[in-house]
């Protein structure tokens, strides 16, 4: 509430916002696993502990629900920049509501030639404030 009284919390702002939901999204919907460094995971291929946790999820699922999964990730693509914040945990997001006046924030993710633009502009103002 504080936020929207200031302005600081207006239509069109970016914010940082937790991936974790995302995340947790991706995975279910996809199977694939978002936020960990490909170099952990090639060693991780020859241990039994760190894909256990996957395979428990899988076990769970039925066989149509398995097979909608893999179909997905056929297709999924990520952009290298959105890889890169999940690794971080945190995602820009712009608000494309009113906070103030529906009394919720609602707003999306940024990628592409947007993100480029505001993590440009944000690394400026974080070089110029120091």
């Amino acid at each position: 509430n504080e936020l929207v009284r200031t302005n600081t919390l207006v239509k069109g702002c970016i914010v940082q916002i937790d991936a974790t939901p995302f995340r947790a999204y991706y995975m279910q919907h996809y199977g694939i696993e978002l936020g960990k460094k490909k170099a952990a995971e090639a060693p991780a291929e020859g241990g039994d502990a760190p894909a256990a946790p996957a395979e428990s999820a899988d076990a769970k699922r039925s066989r149509s629900v398995m097979r909608k999964v893999e179909a997905r990730a056929k297709t999924a693509k990520i952009e290298k920049a959105v890889e890169d914040e999940f690794l971080s945990g945190r995602l820009y997001a712009k608000v494309s509501s009113r906070p103030g006046q529906c009394g919720r924030c609602d707003g999306y993710v940024l990628e592409g030639k947007e993100l480029e633009f505001y993590a440009r502009a944000l690394s400026k103002k974080k070089k110029s404030g120091k």
